[in-house]
């Protein structure tokens, strides 16, 4: 075998033996939303509008055991979707997944990134998380994933960073070294794994790492299996995922959490400094605020293929005419106090509440504002937050 087919198989040994990830089945839909994976919510994001069609095809490239898949079908009732994976062990828990919880528009297929071309058509949606960073060639895999990407289709992205994950680094080669020749049985890095954990002093920089962040999920050995024994990872800094990404040849519409990449939550007491940092590019930003940060574990981030038609609603007349309507991924209204997409909680005024209530998805923007205290300002607000989509006139 070519060493690309030398890692795929020691992927694909790895999630038969720990199909990933270990979600419970459930008999019902499953709890709550993920907005990235809502074409609504995630089209408006991007775009600053609703999109025209809710009958897409969305591609899960890399579903693993179908937790992704499963909200992909139930978040989108107009659309459907195929997933793929390496592993025949992880798709049959998907396939049982879907067919349990009613996730009914879903087909899947044994394949590798690599093979996508061999699916039929485009998708408006592709799904990629968490299987670029494992695969022996990422910018052969994103390339491939990009010739399916329909004209306007959006791409959401999950990948790894090396900053947040430099103690996880140093254990993988850890156990790789203590295995030695019994390195790729996977379950023996397990055990290895667990013993220098249980063994390492409680003040240890790793370990204190790991009970910060990981405990709650590498209770599970499949979990930790993903984490700590995998055969093939690659973790980008912001440099080394602009390369993959420009590899696209893909518009690289954001990151999917813009907070994060705010200077201002960093150096706000130091305004002078942010005035400075205006000079830079976006891609500098973004590296100056990862290096002043170095907590970044994964970037997750959406691309489109143009022609994507973006709005800004900065003229007043194309804002009045609108129809707004509330973003599906919300949780708690009505009230004045509520989750947002970002399950972030919300608090609005009197005359934004009265706004939404409002929303039917029939009336304009002007005809709501006839009978609420609210100016086009506070409209330009609740759209940012993305508590409510617009389609135009």
């Amino acid at each position: 075998m070519s060493d690309s087919q030398t890692v795929s198989a020691a992927v694909a040994k790895l999630y038969n033996t720990y199909p990933f990830p270990p979600e419970a089945l459930l008999d019902e839909p499953p709890p709550g939303y993920n907005w990235r994976w809502n074409w609504l919510a995630a089209h408006n994001f991007c775009t600053g509008q609703k999109p025209q069609r809710q009958d897409i095809r969305i591609l899960d490239a890399g579903c693993g055991t179908g937790v992704g898949t499963e909200y992909l079908v139930h978040l989108n009732p107009q659309a459907s979707v195929v997933g793929i994976d390496l592993s025949t062990g992880a798709l049959a828990v998907a396939k049982e997944r879907c067919q349990r919880s009613g996730a009914n528009r879903v087909e899947f297929h044994h394949l590798s990134l690599f093979d996508v071309e061999q699916l039929p058509g485009e998708f408006d949606l592709i799904n990629c998380v968490g299987v670029l960073h494992h695969t022996p060639d990422p910018i052969r895999g994103i390339q491939a994933l990009a010739k399916k990407l329909a004209p306007g289709g959006l791409m959401h992205i999950f990948v790894y960073g090396e900053l947040g994950r430099w103690e996880i680094q140093l254990m993988q080669k850890a156990i790789a070294l203590i295995q030695g020749d019994k390195k790729g049985d996977y379950r023996d890095g397990v055990q290895v794994g667990r013993q220098i954990f249980s063994s390492l002093p409680e003040n240890n920089r790793i370990v204190k790492y790991d009970k910060q962040r990981w405990s709650l999920e590498n209770h599970k050995d499949e979990y930790f299996a993903d984490m700590y024994v995998h055969p093939q990872e690659i973790d980008y800094n912001i440099e080394t995922l602009f390369e993959l990404i420009d590899a696209s040849g893909l518009e690289f519409i954001g990151f999917s959490n813009p907070s994060f990449w705010d200077l201002e939550r960093l150096l706000g007491k130091a305004p002078e400094l942010v005035e400075r940092a205006k000079d830079l590019s976006d891609r500098q930003l973004y590296r100056l605020i990862e290096l002043l940060d170095p907590e970044v574990t994964h970037y997750e981030f959406f691309l489109g293929r143009p022609p994507l038609i973006k709005a800004d609603w900065t003229d007043d007349n194309a804002l009045l005419a609108a129809i707004p309507e509330l973003n599906p991924c919300i949780e708690g209204f009505p009230s004045q106090c509520f989750f947002n997409y970002d399950y972030q909680i919300v608090n609005l005024s009197v005359a934004e509440f009265e706004f939404m209530q409002r929303c039917d998805n029939k009336s304009t923007v002007a005809e709501i504002l006839r009978g609420v205290e609210l100016g086009l300002d506070g409209v330009r607000t609740l759209l940012q937050q993305q508590l409510i989509l617009l389609t135009p006139a």
